[in-house]
């Protein structure tokens, strides 16, 4: 029983610090509500491998992602951008069931997605040059440490561009291809696409039709890889891009 005018001290549910505050967390004034944790940025990520999606999803989450979408394919993946709007950062894979990552990174960068991540299994040149030529600004493996993922991902949402410490010296050398007397000559973004194109085995017709241009240009166009790489036989200009890893 409490002694008229003693103050009774108030009853802990749990252990004290000496100083009155709970072992294990703050003591909060009245009327202070905690806050959530501030959100820092939202994502998608696009992978048709669960185990790889949510372990990436969890890394994200766990360098601060308040919202985290998942897709599995190229279908999944346009659903949720037209649902969610633009997020702060989009990770997708290049290979997926139902379509080319390519075309997604394309597509989602004429939505107003600025921050796109490529994670691909492919340290193949031609592919690290499609993806930054199609809109990304990292090109991560698969193959790296949960720290170059992190690396990457927070220079992208800095702005910046990244690629993997592996696959970095495949862009050093650009588009240089070496001629018929092996010197590099380097060719056009432009040059690159009609070159593929032919490659594919299309016509000045047919590759002026996929790229908007007209025959005239586009056999403009060879006359320059052409000269560039010191022959006029499209089949011989072909196999040096293939061998420089220009084209595919």
């Amino acid at each position: 029983m409490a002694v008229l005018g003693q103050q009774v001290p108030a009853q802990s549910s749990g252990n004290t610090t000496p100083g009155g505050a709970p072992i294990g967390g703050a003591v909060l004034s009245p009327g202070i509500v905690p806050q959530p944790r501030e959100e820092l940025f939202t994502v998608l990520v696009v992978d048709d491998h669960p185990l790889l999606r949510e372990a990436i999803a969890g890394q994200m989450r766990s360098m601060g992602a308040g919202t985290v979408h998942e897709a599995a394919s190229v279908t999944e993946a346009r659903a949720r951008a037209h649902a969610a709007g633009p997020c702060d950062l989009a990770i997708l894979d290049l290979t997926l069931p139902d379509g080319s990552g390519l075309d997604l990174v394309s597509e989602l960068r004429s939505l107003g997605w600025n921050r796109l991540v490529v994670l691909a299994s492919s340290d193949d040149p031609y592919a690290v040059r499609s993806a930054f030529q199609a809109g990304a600004q990292a090109y991560l493996l698969k193959s790296a440490s949960p720290s170059v993922v992190t690396d990457g991902v927070k220079r992208v949402l800095d702005g910046g561009v990244y690629a993997d410490p592996t696959v970095a010296p495949l862009l050093a050398t650009g588009s240089r291809v070496p001629g018929t007397d092996n010197t590099p000559r380097e060719l056009s973004a432009r040059e690159v696409e009609v070159l593929q194109l032919v490659a594919d085995g299309q016509s000045n017709k047919e590759i002026g039709e996929a790229l908007n241009l007209s025959a005239l240009t586009v056999k403009s166009h060879l006359s320059r890889i052409g000269r560039k790489l010191g022959t006029g036989d499209r089949a011989q200009m072909v196999a040096l891009a293939m061998r420089a890893g220009v084209i595919r």
